[in-house]
């Protein structure tokens, strides 16, 4: 199947050169797009140089950095339109590993056709490297946070290593898409659950970034609550009018 890895970039000049060099090495078949935010380091400059010597590099200039979530769905509106079959979200900054990818893929591939596959890091054989204990436990309790006000069954909600088959995007109204942020995986989960789509996690382990600043602060966390919990509000209101609407009945 055609496939592209979604790389969105600022500022990773330094982690982006092994960040494509482990891809290609890891799924040499399938594509690479780089989504920058005019990064003022020359990131976007340096993806440009790696395309021009590689057919399966290709780069998404945007005009600003505003968020994840839109860099993303540019590049779900690049992949749909160049007829990609499964589209790949990966960071950029070593976090996520090249081998964990080509298992990704090839779940995404299984005759049981998953329309997304998620890189879970607390299912078991999952991990994380280089991670605080406190770090452990908040995207823990975050997690059971996130499913008990959605009423997902996702242990790794906020997982930004995944799969997605373009078929789903395609019958998904991603005009729902609310969070700019590091909320937005878990938006686009409800919002692929919300549509019947088959969920599927493999474990993988998550190592600390090996280069470059990290883009996390408390006011993502903050984001990332906020719309939770508004959005779980909204799906236990709907369930409590379904049931008092069979009550009635």
């Amino acid at each position: 199947m055609r496939s592209v890895v979604l790389i969105p970039t600022y500022n990773e000049i330094d982690s982006l050169p092994t960040a494509l060099d482990r891809v290609r090495s890891a799924a040499v078949q399938a594509h690479i797009l780089v989504i920058d935010d005019n990064s003022p380091d020359g990131t976007g400059d340096l993806a440009d140089a790696r395309a021009q010597d590689d057919d399966h590099i290709h780069v998404l200039h945007r005009t600003e950095k505003n968020g994840l979530g839109p860099a993303y769905l540019a590049g779900f509106k690049w992949a749909l339109e160049n007829d990609f079959e499964l589209i790949i979200e990966m960071d950029a900054d070593g976090s996520h590993r090249a081998e964990d990818l080509a298992l990704l893929i090839q779940r995404a591939e299984m005759a049981d056709k998953p329309d997304l596959v998620i890189g879970s890091r607390w299912i078991s054989g999952g991990a994380t490297q280089g991670w605080s204990q406190k770090r452990v436990l908040l995207s823990r309790a975050g997690n059971v946070y996130i499913n008990l006000a959605l009423g997902l069954n996702v242990r790794d909600a906020t997982a930004g290593f995944r799969v997605y088959r373009a078929d789903l995007l395609r019958r998904m109204d991603l005009n729902k898409v609310e969070a700019l942020g590091y909320g937005f995986q878990v938006n686009m989960t409800l919002l692929v659950y919300q549509a019947g789509g088959r969920i599927v996690e493999m474990p993988i382990t998550f190592l600390e970034r090996e280069a470059g600043e990290s883009k996390l602060s408390g006011g993502i966390f903050t984001e990332e609550l906020k719309l939770v919990t508004r959005w779980g509000l909204k799906h236990r209101g709907k369930q409590l009018r379904q049931a008092l609407g069979k009550m009635r009945k």
